[in-house]
């Protein structure tokens, strides 16, 4: 295994923009629709979207807020590729070694990753990592071949 497989990751604040706009609009649309739904005679509906307001919200946040710009405490922003392992340092300085079971997932269009695993407590813990956490598109593609090769899915 070459020393080369340690990456640092940066905040990626063009990406944020672009969930920002995808994000926004769609949870104030799903408000709207919901109230709207909730004032007529169709509460049963107005649940339903108020239920899918909610999910988008906490799912733009998460994405925005640990993702995007790795605000979170539990918010990676390191990981080295090592032997059958993989080691995380989050924000709050917590290490994290993925031990176990560690399977890599490729999107298709090729922005992003995603890794699963049991640390050392048994806990199934997963992460995504996107290209413009990278300080360069050569140092994505390289974890993302590193990944690939060790832990075939």
């Amino acid at each position: 295994m070459s020393e080369n497989n340690q990456y640092n990751l940066i905040a990626d604040r063009k990406g944020m923009v672009w969930d920002v706009l995808l994000y926004v609009p769609t949870v104030i649309a799903l408000a709207s629709i919901a109230t709207s739904f909730w004032f007529s005679d169709n509460q049963n509906m107005g649940y339903l979207f108020y239920f899918l307001t909610c999910f988008f919200l906490i799912a733009g946040v998460n994405r925005i807020f640990k993702t995007r710009l790795m605000l979170f405490p539990s918010a990676p922003v390191s990981f080295a590729i090592e032997d059958q392992r993989i080691r995380l340092g989050q924000k709050n300085g917590t290490q994290v070694n993925l031990i176990k079971n560690i399977r890599y997932y490729a999107d298709y269009a090729g922005k992003s990753f995603g890794i699963s695993g049991l640390d050392g407590g048994g806990r199934q813990m997963q992460f995504v990592f996107l290209k413009g956490q990278f300080s360069s598109e050569k140092e994505f593609d390289s974890a993302r071949l590193v990944l690939k090769n060790q832990f075939k899915q």
